[in-house]
């Protein structure tokens, strides 16, 4: 799978691919993350990429030519089956979306910055906004990341266990049972029974039992 990020702050997105399951998934050759930067696109001297909005207004938006330049030029070289704005009015990121985007061969994945990218971008190229939830940060590099990382981690052959990803938080609409381990006794604070018990059957009752109750006092509109 192929994840092409276009941006204006590229040195932002080094670290948080370069560690962890993200690493390793580049190593195996699973996964393939290009980053691009979005001023090589740009035309003038300064290589600058935003202007001032039509009808006033603070704040500078970014402009549609250096973006389109380089999503035709990606666009040239392979196909995408998504092309994704980081917005915070687009769609809540969710299991569900990340499970759907895992099954993907390639998405590229557009950062805005300032006050926001031009519309016709938008309305153009994007087939998919989302949105990491009901804030605003500074850009959309945080939530590319974070997209990928979702994304990624459920792709086969990322994880170490593939079954791992199954029992995530979310996954059957369901927040995640109580996990322990070792020492079974810390200060008096004692690991349930069950668990201890070996009995496989038993041991998914109780998980599926106590992920019913941590959904239904944390996030009751999950049973909905």
């Amino acid at each position: 799978m192929r994840f092409d990020i276009i941006t204006v702050l590229p040195d932002l997105l080094t670290s948080p691919f370069a560690h962890s399951i993200l690493q390793r998934a580049q190593k195996k050759g699973i996964a393939e993350i290009v980053v691009h930067n979005l001023r090589d696109y740009a035309t003038n001297k300064q290589k600058s990429v935003d202007d001032y909005p039509y009808g006033g207004g603070s704040g500078m938006v970014m402009s549609i030519g250096p973006f389109a330049a380089c999503i035709e030029a990606l666009q040239a070289q392979r196909t995408y089956d998504e092309i994704i704005f980081m917005s915070p009015d687009g769609n809540t990121l969710n299991q569900t979306i990340a499970n759907e985007l895992s099954t993907k061969g390639n998405i590229m994945i557009l950062c805005g910055h300032y006050k926001g990218i031009d519309q016709r971008i938008r309305d153009i190229y994007v087939t998919r906004e989302i949105s990491i939830g009901d804030y605003v940060l500074s850009g959309g590099e945080l939530p590319a990341a974070v997209l990928v990382d979702a994304v990624t981690r459920l792709i086969p052959g990322v994880l170490n266990d593939e079954t791992s990803a199954l029992s995530d938080s979310f996954q059957g609409e369901l927040l995640d049972a109580p996990i322990y381990t070792r020492p079974a006794d810390w200060r008096g604070h004692k690991v349930p029974d069950i668990l201890l018990s070996g009995h496989e059957a038993k041991i998914a009752d109780w998980r599926h039992e106590e992920a019913l109750k941590r959904t239904e006092k944390r996030r009751p509109d999950l049973l909905k």
